[in-house]
């Protein structure tokens, strides 16, 4: 793997994770209280798993609109 490619990996993460936790701490106040995550808790909870799937969501939303673009064919040239 080339290091343009994991730093690129690395900033798509990064991104993710703060996005997604952002996003996450500001609808907790409204989520219902099973949903929101307990700090005191040793086992995991219901909340790291909705902040976990957010920031799932937001790494598939970044790593999609910043893909890198590549040349296609012309459509006769592709047949």
């Amino acid at each position: 793997m080339s290091r343009v490619s994991l730093s690129r990996n690395f900033a798509i993460s990064l991104a993710a994770v703060l996005l997604g936790n952002a996003i996450y701490f500001l609808v907790m106040p409204y989520l219902p209280p099973a949903a929101r995550h307990r700090s005191y808790s040793l086992w995991p909870d219901l909340g790291l798993l909705i902040d976990f799937w957010i920031c799932l969501v937001m790494y598939g939303v970044i790593a999609l609109l910043f893909r890198p673009h590549t040349q296609r064919p012309p459509t006769e040239q592709r047949r």
